[in-house]
C-alpha cells in the first residue's frame, strides 16, 4: 500500500466527491427554515386571537414546535426534511427537539432506562449545562455589578 501526502488524499477525495449545489441548498435552506418560522408566527398569532397574552402565547408555540419536531423525528420525517433543507431545520427549538429525541430514538433497542432515556441528553446534555452555567454567571455578574451601583 502507498502512503498518500495530504495533498494527493485531498485530490483524491476531491475526484470522488460530488461537488454541493450551493445555491440551490442556500435557497432550501432560508425557504424551509423561514416556513418553520413563519408556522411559528402563524401559531403565536393563533393563539393570541384566542385569548393567550403574548408570553403565554409563545410558550404555546414553543411547545407545539417541539410537539411537532419530536413527533416528525420519531416517523422519521424530520431526517429526511433536513436531508433535503440542511441548516433551515436548525432553526433553534426544532433543531433542539430533535437533537433530544434523535438519540432516545436510535437506542431505544437498549430499553427504556438505558436507552431512551439514558441517551436522550447525549447532545442537548452539554448545551443544557454550559447554557445554565452561563446564565448563572451572568446571573451572579449582573447581580454583583447592581449591588456595587446601588452601594
Amino acid at each position: 500500500m502507498q502512503e498518500m501526502s495530504k495533498q494527493q488524499y485531498n485530490e483524491y477525495v476531491a475526484t470522488l466527491a460530488e461537488p454541493s449545489p450551493l445555491a440551490k441548498n442556500m435557497v432550501w435552506a432560508f425557504c424551509v427554515g423561514g416556513a418553520i418560522c413563519a408556522g411559528g408566527e402563524w401559531l403565536r398569532q393563533f393563539f393570541m386571537g384566542r385569548g393567550l397574552e403574548e408570553s403565554m402565547a409563545g410558550c404555546a408555540v414553543s411547545v407545539c414546535l417541539v410537539g411537532v419536531a419530536a413527533l416528525l423525528t420519531g416517523l422519521g420525517l424530520y431526517n429526511k426534511l433536513a436531508k433535503r433543507a440542511g441548516a433551515g431545520t436548525l432553526v433553534p427549538i426544532t433543531g433542539f427537539a430533535n437533537a433530544m429525541v434523535a438519540p432516545g430514538i436510535e437506542f431505544r433497542s437498549e430499553g427504556l432506562v438505558y436507552g431512551v432515556a439514558g441517551k436522550m441528553f447525549v447532545v442537548a446534555g452539554p448545551v443544557l449545562v454550559y447554557g445554565m452555567a452561563a446564565s448563572t454567571l451572568y446571573g451572579i455578574g449582573y447581580w454583583l455589578w447592581m449591588k456595587m451601583q446601588a452601594g
